[in-house]
This record gives structure tokens, sequence and C-alpha cells, in this order.
């Protein structure tokens, strides 16, 4: 241990820097107990010793001096530690030894930022309180921010003016210093040189960004102005030397004591998002500020959980960044759920009008990440034709090709062909091996005529009067339950065929492939099929349908089951026992043969 790191040790005080970060109690003349912070725990078996600076875990047997709960709550190495415990203290750091003058310049450029900051965080602060901050109060009182909530941010306001802030900061750093900031903006001169600068954050809100340890490093501006004169809704710093966007992730500094408690963080996409779920108790939270997660956020984020529950806004943007997200952190590992909220509302929303309780029950009810993401497939190619299927699948193939774990990849993939109502085995077989090779797709293959497809096809192709109740059943019963033969591989061809009145049956069907299929059909036809086949075929195709239906309850049903929906699950009861019923009836119904 090095002279300084003995010194710091010798001056600090561990009690008071372990409640910094947990809630400690007295027991005893020398002794303070408390929630061990490294696991779970309901009763303290956490101990402080405050004479012999030292503490002990009798439940996880962590144990060690000050640096080592530094190090391991912070997940920082011990020299990292000691210049935090030091900080801490107040105790000054030795003088750093730089390899090279412009090593030591950029660290001054960066210290100097860092001051430059925080003068114009107070700044912002001290505006927002004053006369001209109102209307950024009341909006702000409007989205159901408290003062202490406010204070809690340090959320400010930048008034309307081109050179209040550069006024105010204009005496402690240069102009190329304020320019560095990311504070100020200029306009290019006609000769290409910079012009004088100006306050780039005028009539906003103003959120400050801070690194992990909590030091400001950039803002985020919300308008109040409406029309024309608006402007972007929300702009944010530049890049800095201090602030690079895919670097930070929004209120880890203030969340990641809860996250490392919880053993899980959420990732939310706003920051007003953030900021609201963060009040109302749930501090285990952090934001993207509106992108994507970057691999530099995911390796910050993996020092204190691989476990993450995402909850972005429910609109196409949001669930793209989403997907990327999940795309991303599945990679690293992370074990992921998603939480979809009612009512379609965003997080900060949703906690508003509907309270704390209310997004605590939806956040346990999170669905896997697998679950989601068959459910989007589902939205995304809805229709049971073996083409949407096959879209379906090679739309989920990349998510679970990312997978590290064989086993987790080959469960996905026969969730998926479940709750897709994959009956082929072939393609079942398909998409299983496809995971478990990490493919990123299955191609579409040319598949045989089923027995029951060549009696649709030749009823529907009946052009004799003779035969045209035979072509009228068949034609009737697509139109009226077209989801029971969406699943055949010939549905488009039988649509086609279903509608085509007086018409060559070869002349409406327009697919290539689907023309080949009919050819197939009619090509190896020795009569037209009668009304008893054409009956046959399309109970077999009811029962097909009833059966996959039957499938699809089933797993509701487990999931019901598994999130304790009582409501919903005797609702989803009721629907199988009627089909049930509707199945024996139909095997009670059978045609003759003749």
């Amino acid at each position: 241990m090095s002279d300084f790191a003995q010194t710091v040790k010798q001056q600090a005080d561990i009690v008071k820097v372990i409640e910094g970060y947990i809630r400690l109690r007295k027991a005893g003349a020398q002794n303070y107990t408390g929630l061990c912070p490294f696991h779970k725990e309901k009763s303290p078996s956490f101990s402080v010793h405050a004479v012999r600076q030292f503490y002990h875990c009798f439940g996880c047997q962590a144990s060690g001096d000050v640096f080592s709960f530094v190090g391991k709550i912070e997940n920082v190495t011990f020299p990292e530690a000691v210049r935090i415990v030091a900080q801490k203290c107040g105790i000054p750091l030795p003088k750093r030894e730089f390899s090279s003058p412009e090593q030591a310049a950029e660290a001054r450029l960066r210290a100097k930022l860092l001051e430059l900051h925080e003068a114009a965080t107070a700044w912002f602060e001290e505006q927002l309180r004053g006369p001209e901050g109102a209307v950024a109060r009341e909006y702000l009182a409007g989205r159901g921010l408290t003062p202490e909530g406010i204070k809690t941010f340090r959320i400010g306001y930048a008034p309307d003016s081109y050179n209040a802030l550069r006024d105010r900061l204009s005496g402690m750093a240069d102009n190329e210093t304020l320019r560095a900031s990311g504070l100020f903006s200029s306009k290019e001169q006609g000769d290409g040189s910079l012009g004088p600068i100006y306050d780039r954050f005028r009539k906003r809100v103003m959120f400050p960004i801070a690194n992990e340890s909590g030091r400001v490093i950039a803002f985020t501006a919300r308008t109040l102005e409406t029309g024309e004169k608006a402007g972007a809704k929300y702009i944010n710093s530049p890049e800095t030397p201090l602030y690079s966007k895919s670097l930070v992730l929004f209120n880890l500094d203030k969340a990641r004591t809860s996250i490392r408690q919880h053993e899980f963080a959420l990732l939310v996409e706003g920051q007003m998002d953030c900021i609201s779920v963060f009040l109302r108790g749930i501090q285990n939270v952090i934001a993207t500020s509106g992108t994507a997660f970057t691999e530099q956020q995911v390796a910050l984020l993996r020092r204190h959980t691989s476990q993450i529950v995402v909850n972005f806004d429910p609109d196409a943007a949001g669930a793209n960044a989403a997907e990327k997200s999940i795309a991303l952190l599945t990679e690293e590992g992370f074990t992921i759920k998603i939480v979809t909220l009612d009512g379609g509302l965003d997080p900060d929303r949703f906690i508003r009008e509907r309270g704390a309780e209310a997004y605590t029950q939806a956040l346990r009810g999170a669905r896997r990440q697998s679950d989601y993401l068959i459910e989007r497939a589902r939205q995304m190619f809805p229709g049971a034709s073996g083409e949407q299927k096959l879209k379906a699948m090679n739309y989920l193939l990349p998510h679970i090709r990312r997978m590290p774990e064989m086993l987790a990849r080959d469960q996905f993939a026969r969730d998926a062909a479940q709750k897709l109502g994959i009956d082929s085995a072939v393609l079942r077989e398909e998409l299983r091996q496809a995971a478990l090779k990490r493919r990123d797709r299955v191609e579409a293959r040319t598949t045989a005529l089923t027995e029951v497809e060549r009696v649709l096809l030749r009823a529907l192709a009946i052009t004799h009067p003779e035969n045209e109740q035979a072509r009228r059943l068949a034609a009737e019963a697509i139109a009226r339950q077209p989801s029971w033969f969406e699943h055949l591989g010939t549905f488009s061809a039988l649509q086609a065929l279903a509608g085509r009145q007086a018409h060559d049956p070869m002349d409406v069907v327009e697919d290539p492939a689907q023309r080949a299929l009919l050819a197939d059909a009619l090509l190896a036809e020795i009569k037209p099929p009668e009304e008893n086949e054409v009956l046959s075929a399309i109970q077999e195709i009811q029962e097909r349908s009833i059966a996959t239906r039957q499938r699809d309850l089933r797993a509701l049903i487990a999931e019901a089951e598994h999130r304790g929906d009582f409501t919903e699950l005797a609702l989803l009861t009721q629907q199988k026992l009627d089909l049930d019923r509707a199945l024996r009836q139909l095997h009670n119904q059978k045609p003759p043969e003749r």
C-alpha cells in the first residue's frame, strides 16, 4: 500500500463512508449493523467495527477495510477506490505525473470543463427559482415534479438570452475553453473563421447529465416554445472532451447502489421516464436518452448487473430501439425481460396516472425476451399462411442466433414453433437446426401438395356446370372462414380461384410458384372431386384450425397461470372447453363415404 493510501486509510472513518451507501444502526459501543449491500437479506447481518475500521457480513462472508468496501460496491480498482475515499474525506489528491505536455494540457482542460459545467448547473438552478423561471416551474409541476424532485436532479432553466450564461462564465475561462465546453454556439464567418460565441441553450428546461461519479458533464434541454420558433423539442450537448453520448447512461450515478441491491437494472428510453420512476421509489432505473444501447454502455452496466428489464415507449420508434437494445444485450449474455404497459402509455405517464404500485405490478409481469419477440413477430407478420410463418421465423432467427447458450437457443426455437403454429414437423426441425447452428434464416422450399390441397384446387378449378355444387362448397368455405385455410402453402391460389367467376383457372393465379402448384394438381387429375370429398377436405381443414387454436390456448393458459391472472385464466379455459366441444361435434359429423 502506498504512503498516500496509508494516509487516507488512517484519516478515513469507515462508518461515515459506508453510511454514504447504506443505512447503519448503532449496535453497541463500537459496532454498527445494517442490511448487506452485496446480497439480498431481510435481517441485518452486515457489521462495521468503528475502532478497528473493518466490515464483515455474516450472511455472504464479505469482509475487508474501507478500500475493499468501496472497490466492491463501486466495482473499481484499488487505486480508484483510494481516490474515491480520499475525495469523500476531503483529502487532497497527490499531484499527478503526466507522460507528456499534451496529456497534462488535456487533464487541465477536462478539470476546467467540469468546473464550467458545475457553475452552469448552479446558475440554471438559480434561474429556475427566479422570476423568469415561472413558466418552466409551471411546466415541471404539470409533469408531476415537486421542488424536492427538481432539487434531486438539479433541474434548471436557461433564460431567453444569447449572452447571459456567457457573461456569467467568461471570468472562469478563456474563449477557446468556453467553446470546447459545448455550452455555447457560434456562426461561421465569410472568411471561414468562427464568430463570437453565444448561449447554445435558450428558453429551455435544463436536465443535467452526470457521469458515473455524479459530476455534471452535459445537458439535455427541453423547449418551452411552441410553433415555428420552438425548434427541436429536445437538444443535447454536443460531443466534448467530457461527454460522448455512447459512453453515458443517464442516472447511473444515482441508480447503481439500488441496481446492486435489487440485482437488476430497469432500462427506460427517456429522461423524464427515468426521473418520474426514480422519484416514486423505483431507484434502480437508468435511461438511454432516446438512443439504442451501445457496446460501451453495455460494458458500463455489466459492472453492476447482468440482469435487465426493458421498458421503452410503445410506439414504433420505441419498439425498434428496444429490439436493437435486446440484440446487443443478448450477445453480451444479459438476462432480459420486457415490460409492455397497458393503454400504450410510456413509463412517465403510466406511473403519474396509475401510481407506483401499479407500475411495480407491471414490472413483476415482465415477459421473457423470447415471449416478447415471438409476440412481436406475430404482430408484424399476422396470418397463418406458410409465407407469413416463414417471415416470422426469419425475423426471430437473428435474435435466437445471438444467444450464447445452446440450450437457450433450442428452447426459444421450440417456443417459437409452438406459438407461431408451425404444424409441419419438417419446418419445426428446420427452425430448430437453424437455431442450434446459429443461422440467420430458413429458406423457403416448394413443398409437395397435400391431398386436401389437391381436392380444393381441383374443386375450385371446376368449369363444368354438372360439378358446380362441389366448386361452390369450396368457394363459400374459403370466403366464409379464410382463417381456416391461411396455413396452407396454396392459400393465395385458393383465394384467387374462389373469386375467379368465369375466368380460366390458370389465368387468375398470378404467382408463378402458386401457378405451378395448381398445374401439378390439375395435370394429375382423373376426374373432378365430388361434393363429399370437398366436404371431407373442408372438415379436415377446420379440425386443423381448431387444433392450432387449442395449442395456442394451452400456451396462453400456462402464461396466465404463471402470472396468477385468474380472470384471464377462467376466460381462456372457457374458450378451450368451447373448442373441445366444437371438435367433438365435427368428429360426429363425418360425411358418408361413397
